[in-house]
């Protein structure tokens, strides 16, 4: 049985693990006092800053997570500094499944989850932005309604490109 909880800092692990797991599979580098510090300290860098993040458990174990970031959304024009996909009032991070759980449909599920909480919230209109790798992520989004606009250069120190998506919500 899958379940979603809210992850708090006594499930740092757990998150870590899954995250962790993945950019192994996938070569990427570990930088628990950099890019990756706020898996260490996920009340003070989500919950806190009025963020969310939550954990997927399969018959107890972690094997997936996903998160939402709340921001003002950035009026349609504006160019000049642009941090933000103009519009989008949320942003889906840190979505990842063990490769031992895909297949299941809970890329989908916690999307759509995510999808739900934002809406929730009052979200309209999600950024995505992802690893070109991610190939089969990219094929949910789009299934979900998601629209390419953009490539990037992540801020994580491999300055790995990625895409961004649109997605109303």
């Amino acid at each position: 049985m899958i379940e979603i909880r809210p992850a708090h800092d006594p499930q740092s692990a757990d998150a870590v693990h899954v995250i962790k797991a993945v950019y192994d599979e996938f070569g990427f580098g570990w930088f628990p006092e950099g890019y990756h510090r706020d898996l260490y300290a996920l009340d003070a860098s989500y919950w806190e800053t009025g963020d969310e993040f939550y954990l997927a458990y399969l018959d107890g174990a972690p094997v997936g997570t996903v998160a939402v970031e709340f921001f003002p959304a950035i009026p349609e024009g504006v160019t000049e500094p642009l941090v933000r996909i103009a519009g989008c009032d949320c942003s889906l991070e840190r979505l990842y499944v063990l490769a031992s759980a895909r297949g299941m449909g809970l890329g989908r599920l916690l999307t759509e989850f995510a999808m739900r909480r934002a809406s929730e919230r009052g979200a309209t209109r999600m950024e995505i932005w992802s690893d070109v790798q991610f190939e089969a992520a990219h094929r949910l989004y789009e299934r979900l309604g998601a629209v390419q606009v953009a490539e990037r250069l992540c801020d994580d120190p491999a300055q790995s490109p990625e895409y961004g998506l649109v997605l109303a919500l």
